[in-house]
């Protein structure tokens, strides 16, 4: 049955995929309306993160936000249907890259170059990077999360691949940059760190939004280990299916920063980011659903595991 459902679901977005950027928009807008004032999608949690990210909006305020956030959350999903098998010279038209010479002039100096992102609409497009920075010996690519489906996580696989970006999974990032340097190249990756970790992977916490917010601070340890130049790279989008993608220096290299001292900052200028582009943020994660409680009871779960194995 599922086998029957992904065909049928692919077929959809092949033909879809056909249609000209016009009448996906209008398709968005379409979703748009159903999304946001019949289904609802995710509001609950949607409405929870803004109210408790922005205490000092009215509700006027906030549901201004948040139909926005809907309009372009929908317009992500046509993009990303179209994006699939876009040209070069299409994609270009989607996405201007600002301040890549930050990047050359790193790998001129010997450094590999970790580059922090937001889920900021539309994130995809960002794949298509290669496109515009080609350098020898230099690995371009980004990290993900994979998906639980295996064939959509490779329908996605091989959107964000079609450039010749290379895709690592999360949980083999460490391992994959080992074996690039142990080939003497350089890489340039995409980190999206603001999603919320597993209680497992609970090591830090920050301010964020303000609320205590646990935070993956695993791409600063690897960006320390291999000495890279931290950037952050902040999306704004211009026009309807227009953005603008800027690669900003942070650190020219990580391994001098004293501990925590990257990702404090990358999510400090997350902060900025979202206040001031509010609606261009991915509220509908769950991003705050596990706080402290949920570590301690986890380290109790360790702790009582290893007592009971001891007194074996």
């Amino acid at each position: 049955m599922s086998a029957i459902l992904y065909g049928i679901t692919v077929a959809i977005l092949y033909l879809l995929n056909k249609l000209p950027m016009c009448l996906l928009y209008l398709l968005s807008d379409f979703i748009y309306l159903i999304m946001c004032y019949i289904v609802g999608y995710r509001r609950k949690v949607i409405r929870k993160n803004m109210r408790n990210s922005f205490p000092e909006k009215s509700e006027k305020e906030l549901r201004k936000i948040e139909k926005e956030f809907y309009s372009n959350l929908c317009d992500y999903f046509v993009e990303t249907i179209k994006y699939y098998g876009m040209s070069a010279q299409e994609v270009a038209k989607h996405i201007e890259f600002k301040g890549l010479d930050g990047l050359h002039k790193a790998i001129d100096s010997g450094h590999s170059c970790v580059c922090y992102m937001l889920h900021a609409f539309n994130w995809e497009f960002v794949t298509s990077l290669p496109v515009f920075f080609k350098r020898e010996n230099v690995v371009v690519g980004a990290v993900y999360h994979k998906l639980r489906n295996p064939r959509f996580d490779k329908i996605f696989k091989d959107m964000r691949a079609q450039y010749g970006a290379d895709n690592v999974t999360m949980k083999n990032t460490l391992r994959h940059i080992i074996e690039i340097t142990k080939k003497k190249q350089l890489y340039v990756y995409g980190f999206m760190a603001d999603q919320l970790p597993k209680v497992e992977a609970m090591n830090h916490w920050v301010n964020f939004l303000n609320q205590d917010t646990a935070v993956f601070n695993g791409a600063e340890k690897i960006a320390c280990r291999t000495k890279a130049s931290v950037f952050n790279l902040t999306i704004v989008k211009v026009a309807r299916g227009k953005y603008e993608a800027t690669f900003e220096l942070m650190y020219e290299d990580a391994s001098q920063c004293a501990e925590n001292e990257v990702t404090n900052e990358y999510f400090r200028i997350g902060e900025e980011y979202i206040r001031k582009y509010p609606a261009m943020w991915l509220w509908t994660h769950n991003r705050w659903k596990r706080g402290r409680a949920s570590r301690v009871a986890f380290e109790k779960r360790i702790a009582d595991r290893h007592n009971a194995l001891a007194g074996k």
